[in-house]
């Protein structure tokens, strides 16, 4: 799925369709943020944020004030059309990284092969990569064949519980060296499954 495109003519965007999305998810907490607030929590520097602000701006998905940005009904409507809901989730040995970030893909089971396609959408944005998780004939398993209920089932239990997982989503785990990298590695791979 494409949130922006890249522009033709003259120097690339030095962010992503994540960085993107994740700006539009951290504002609507409904916390009003500044520029460089919300630069760091999204991970990116203060001038990729600005060209995000003003393509938000542009579509009327943010409102800028002196007291910071929110996000508009607009925004939130946009952002609840995106088949994808952020959860916190760490799994001990199963993610590469020292910080983790879950995605439920909502529908998205179906669409994962071997989860390969999502661990190389994550690494090629800087994580260190993604492990993803689908209930397949009552099972917990990380694709092809790993059965979390068998192998770790505190774990397969934890995850059930925390995330909401139905046999119809996917779940996608990021890893990257800082929170950041491992949003950006999460968001990407689900992005990528649309």
């Amino acid at each position: 799925m494409k949130i922006i495109d890249e522009p033709q003519f003259g120097p690339m965007f030095r962010f992503n369709d994540a960085n993107v999305y994740w700006s539009l998810y951290v504002l609507s907490s409904g916390r009003r943020l500044g520029r460089k607030r919300l630069a760091e929590e999204v991970g990116v520097g203060e001038g990729s944020m600005r060209r995000i602000i003003e393509t938000l701006k542009e579509w009327d998905f943010i409102d800028i004030r002196q007291t910071g940005i929110t996000i508009t009904k607009s925004g939130q409507a946009f952002l609840g059309q995106i088949p994808i809901r952020p959860v916190e989730i760490f799994i001990e040995g199963s993610v590469l990284g020292k910080f983790q970030q879950g995605v439920v893909v909502i529908g998205g089971a179906d669409k994962v092969v071997n989860g390969m396609e999502q661990r190389d959408a994550g690494i090629k944005v800087g994580g260190e990569g993604c492990t993803t998780l689908v209930i397949r004939d009552g099972v917990l398993m990380i694709p092809p064949d790993w059965n979390l209920d068998e192998k770790m089932p505190e774990v397969a239990y934890a995850i059930r519980k925390d995330t909401g997982l139905t046999k119809d989503d996917a779940l996608i785990v990021g890893g990257g060296d800082t929170k950041s990298s491992a949003v950006e590695a999460a968001i990407s791979a689900a992005l990528s499954m649309f």
